[in-house]
Parts: C-alpha cells; structure tokens; sequence
C-alpha cells in the first residue's frame, strides 16, 4: 500500500501523515521543507530564487522516492513528486517567476525520472480554503510561510482542483479540511480513518 498525500500549504499533509501511519502501521516519509536551505530566500524574492528551490525540492523528492517509497511494502507520504512538478513549479512558471527555458530544464529532469516512480495506490487530497490555510499556517508559527501571499496560496489552490480534475495514476479520496478538522477534534479522525480503512487494509 503507497498512500500519498496531496494539498496546498497549511492543508494538514503532515499531521495527517503522522496519523496514517500511526492507525495503519505505514511508514511515513516527510517533506523536506527544513532542508530546502533556498526556502527563506525563495519566499523573499521568489523570481531569484524559483529554479534554485524547485530543483533542490525535486532532487529531493525524487531521492525520497526511489528509496523510501519504491522499495517499501507499506508507506505513506506528505506530497508528491507530481505536486512538485505540476502545482508549484508550475504556478511559478505561469507566474513569471520561472523563465521559459528554466520550466522546460526542470521538466526535462521530471519526465526523465518519473517513469521509474511508483505510482500510489491511493491519492488523498485535502481541499482547503484560504482562511483555513491561513489559520494553520498561523499556528504553524514558520515566519517566512506568514508572509506568503493570498494570490500565491491561490493560485497553488486553482492548480490542485487542475491537478486532481486530470488525475488518472490512482484513484482519489478528497478530504474537504474546511469541514473536516482531523487536526482538532477527536470524531472527525475517527470518522477519516473509518473512510480510509477498506483502502488501507493490513
């Protein structure tokens, strides 16, 4: 069972990661957010630092992959390649702060190493809002995600509703997260983990 879990910045991936994996005895696999060493950089100027951090994220994710999810019986992971590849390289590209010819080197990379890739068994995308993102992020309490822009998390949410709308690797669970707080209340994860459970069978 390869579960991966798709959603903007602030959606909850990683609770719920850590949730899955402690219900259903799956090995979690994170994302490198804190060793993205562009990050800080990137959120302050992102058209200097765009190629630089979505190529250090895919190098990354495709590591994470090849290693940690190919090979493994039972894993589930906080964001996907494709997520890397068509929401937010993507979103950077349509926004000017990837050039034409850095967003065609960075697909070349993608399409050169995704046939190699594990498809998931199962794709869980959590839909949320801007003021659901926006609290979470709050509480997060990263400094450089409180002062990312309301377009950039919108734009990143039009692309996921595209993303999932042509998804055609797996089948697909939409989790609506304005609605369902698996993060703070107690019988809305029970109620997620009984959804889930025919999928992730022991």
């Amino acid at each position: 069972m390869y579960l991966a879990i798709a959603g903007n910045i602030g959606s909850g991936k990683s609770t719920l990661t850590a949730l899955l994996a402690e219900a259903f005895g799956l090995r979690p696999v994170y994302e490198a957010v804190s060793e993205n060493p562009y990050l800080e950089d990137f959120y302050r100027d992102m058209g200097a630092y765009a190629f630089h951090s979505q190529v250090f994220f895919l190098a990354r994710r495709l590591r994470q992959h090849l290693l940690e999810v190919n090979g493994r019986t039972r894993v589930v992971q906080d964001r996907t390649v494709y997520e890397d590849a068509f929401v937010f390289a993507q979103h950077l590209y349509r926004e000017g702060y990837l050039s034409e010819r850095d967003w065609r080197t960075y697909l070349d990379l993608f399409h050169g190493v995704a046939p190699a890739l594990r498809k998931p068994d199962l794709l869980l995308y959590l839909r949320a809002s801007l003021p659901t993102l926006r609290a979470r992020i709050e509480k997060r309490g990263r400094p450089f995600e409180r002062a990312i822009p309301d377009r950039y998390l919108l734009g990143l949410n039009a692309l996921y509703e595209e993303l999932i709308a042509g998804w055609d690797l797996s089948p697909v669970q939409v989790v609506e997260a304005d609605r369902l707080d698996f993060v703070e209340r107690e019988e809305d994860r029970q109620a997620l983990l009984e959804t889930l459970r025919p999928w992730v069978k022991p």
